[in-house]
């Protein structure tokens, strides 16, 4: 009961909604970052939820205000999930979905997308495979990608190697990140920093506006 009353006031709040997530026709120029989050409208129903389960809490508190500030500096937020297998899901069903699992609900209840986020499925690993990411960035004028969400080690890897090939600059800061264990987490943000040039360090000691600037 709970669950099914939070997925309605989740897609009923016309007051808190920004405008609708549009794009131009054509490519603007780069000078604009972008807030990905990655995988963290999930049911957490993998073998390792419950291990990972206050890492994936600890990273949405710092996902959250990080979206935050990114509403304030008027920066696109855009979600990349996993479709589960369901080829035929889109974002809302995604979310209700999610708001089922009693281990999800304060996760996703905390980080739903509003009307004015973008929300791109992807099939694999990487948000840049088989998705419109690669086709979207541009027109946003992005140049710059802050990289959160799960897992440290695999999806936002993979996601931060195909950013790098393409020439973006990346921060992935390591409290809106998590891992199957600390230290998958922290060779995956080794790896970023040194192969990618990724900036690792924590919202605590970066802010998103200190790293625009940069």
């Amino acid at each position: 009961m709970h669950a099914r009353h939070t997925a309605m006031s989740v897609k009923e709040r016309p007051q808190e909604a920004r405008a609708r997530a549009t794009a131009p026709f054509r490519d603007t120029p780069r000078d604009q970052s972008a807030l990905l989050i990655i995988d963290m409208i999930s049911t957490l129903e993998f073998p390792e939820a419950d291990k990972m389960l206050p890492a994936i809490r600890s990273a949405a508190l710092a996902i959250a205000k990080l979206r935050a500030a990114a509403d304030r500096q008027r920066i696109p937020v855009i979600y990349i999930n996993d479709n589960f297998g369901e080829w035929h899901s889109e974002r809302f069903r995604l979310v209700e979905r999610a708001l089922q699992n009693a281990r999800a609900v304060d996760i996703v209840s905390a980080l739903a997308p509003r009307d004015g986020d973008y929300f791109i499925i992807k099939p694999q690993f990487s948000g840049f495979y088989a998705t419109n990411l690669p086709v979207l960035l541009p027109k946003l004028g992005v140049d710059r990608l802050v990289l959160t969400g799960m897992a440290a080690d695999v999806c936002v890897l993979f996601t931060a190697a195909d950013a790098h090939m393409r020439d973006y600059r990346l921060w992935i800061p390591s409290d809106a990140v998590c891992a199957m264990s600390s230290a998958r987490k922290r060779w995956s943000l080794q790896t970023a920093h040194a192969s990618m040039g990724a900036e690792t360090r924590p919202t605590s000691k970066l802010t998103l506006s200190k790293w625009r600037k940069n």
